[in-house]
């Protein structure tokens, strides 16, 4: 309709396709406004949709109107019978012209949040169910690159908690679990709605309101969501299931991202991961999902995890896990010493880097014969070319005792692109003991992807190798604060993910500065 409201304007502005008049802004725009002045209330949204394709500023002059027009209960079914877009085989509803509306607002997010606000507050007042669901979507666009419109986002999700309709009260509990730790105060409120079965059947988000909470309750490390938070979370998988979103909507995360950082609770949840995962074997005769979370959530908490060796050994023998599990072996560090020679004849991929990766990491786990080890890794070294150039990374481990290869990883940090220029910084400051060449390369490489908005994995990686060298320098620490001052997420992605993303590289970025 906005599309059409445009043309029919600018045929209404000239006699004819030859007319100078038709080409004429002014007389566009005098038609127009005479169309937002005197038109039919539908219409008169149309006509600034289309006016904001000449003037992106035209919605913030009109707020009132669209506002008056979008919450009045009257004029609602009129969006349905008149607004057809072209190419578009179905009506748009009022609740999707909010929506389109919203995004005018864009260039100015505060002001769009605004906008949603007053729309959820004419809600309010009206029970409009169909423009509470709109204000929470548009509240969570807004939210995901913005972490600045957070305490503005909170108070209205908050409010809408108790709502009577399953959608929206589920997408106000997966607000106030990306709001955490701002919604610590609503954790009670959230504790009451753990076995809430309500689901979206209107925009199909996957999971209950209850599924929501108890997430919302470990992002802010409440105790009330550890009871049977395995068994909720593994329950969809048991019958094959498949996840289906659509990327940039709200979906809930991961199992191991819910359990990776619940370390210091692993006393109760392991043992259920435990139970879950021989069920599923027993029932499957075979590995499945599950194993895959036990092995990341078994790394991500290192010693905590050593009840779980006797379903991790087993891993050792299948292709499909034996890395991961010599992974979580080595995190879990002098505990799984007599791990060692399971780790040395662990089978995997005919490939010479993993092979010397086994070799590596039965080392690490249990020692042993230190030439011999790093002999192999040194010459995959200094013989691979790049861009590979072999396992560099791994030097580091040995520190002064692999000097003889300094030159070629000195070599190798000055010549390398990426992550490989990385690690071999890290390499040759644990060699040689002087961190400063090294560091002037993370400087660079961290410049280099503060200024990329898709460099953010590669921020993450020059901010740890910050940390495992233990300084930073003056130009890091300028970029690493203007970084931190970016209101936006530091992150590639637009889900959930962007907010855990952002967290993560801030939390490293604290550490960073604090160094030395």
């Amino acid at each position: 309709m906005g599309t059409r409201a445009a043309a029919g304007s600018q045929e209404a502005a000239g006699p004819g396709p030859g007319s100078r008049d038709r080409a004429d802004p002014r007389v566009v725009r005098a038609v127009l406004d005479q169309v937002v002045r005197d038109g039919e209330p539908v219409l008169k949204v149309a006509t600034v949709v289309a006016w904001a394709s000449l003037d992106r500023d035209v919605p913030l002059r009109h707020t009132g109107l669209l506002l008056d027009v979008l919450t009045d209960p009257a004029v609602r079914p009129r969006f349905e019978q008149i607004w057809f877009p072209p190419d578009v085989e179905s009506a748009f509803t009022r609740d999707d012209v909010a929506a389109w509306v919203t995004g005018l607002f864009g260039h100015r997010p505060h002001t769009a949040l605004s906008f949603v606000i007053r729309l959820a507050e004419a809600a309010d007042r009206t029970g409009d169910t169909g423009l509470h669901r709109v204000a929470l979507d548009e509240a969570w666009r807004l939210l995901v690159p913005r972490p600045s419109l957070a305490p503005r986002v909170l108070p209205l999700a908050a409010r809408l908690l108790d709502h009577p309709d399953d959608c929206v009260r589920l997408k106000a509990v997966h607000l106030l679990a990306i709001l955490a730790p701002l919604s610590a105060p609503y954790a009670d409120r959230l504790a009451a709605l753990i076995d809430d079965p309500g689901t979206d059947r209107i925009s199909w988000i996957e999971g209950t309101v209850g599924d929501f909470a108890r997430w919302a309750l470990v992002r802010l490390d409440d105790p009330r969501a550890l009871p049977g938070l395995v068994e909720a979370l593994w329950a969809p998988y048991r019958e094959q299931y498949a996840r289906g979103y659509a990327t940039g909507d709200p979906r809930g995360p991961e199992i191991h991202e819910v359990l990776a950082p619940l370390r210091e609770h692993a006393d109760v949840l392991l043992p259920v991961l435990r139970r879950e995962v021989r069920l599923q074997y027993e029932r499957d005769g075979d590995h499945g999902p599950l194993t895959g979370v036990l092995v990341r959530v078994a790394e991500a908490w290192g010693p905590a995890a050593l009840p779980a060796l006797p379903e991790l050994m087993p891993l050792l023998k299948d292709t499909r896990y034996s890395l991961s599990a010599v992974d979580a072996l080595v995190a879990m560090g002098p505990g799984a010493a007599s791990t060692a020679p399971a780790v040395r004849d662990a089978v995997v991929l005919d490939h010479a880097a993993n092979h010397r990766r086994i070799a590596w990491a039965a080392w690490r786990i249990g020692g042993g014969d230190d030439d011999a080890v790093l002999r192999l890794l040194g010459e995959a070294v200094e013989q691979e070319p790049g861009p590979a150039y072999g396992p560099v990374s791994l030097l580091a481990d040995f520190g002064s005792a692999a000097a003889a290869h300094g030159e070629r990883v000195r070599h190798i940090m000055d010549t390398a692109e990426g992550l490989t220029a990385v690690e071999a910084a890290v390499a040759l400051a644990a060699i040689t003991g002087d961190p400063r060449p090294g560091l002037a390369v993370l400087e660079q490489a961290v410049t280099d992807a503060a200024g990329d908005d898709d460099g953010y994995g590669f921020l993450l990686w020059t901010l740890r190798a910050f940390l495992r060298i233990g300084a930073t320098t003056p130009g890091a620490r300028h970029v690493l604060h203007q970084v931190r001052a970016r209101d936006r997420r530091l992150s590639a992605h637009s889900d959930y993910r962007a907010v855990l993303d952002d967290e993560e590289a801030r939390s490293l970025i604290e550490a960073v500065l604090a160094l030395p």
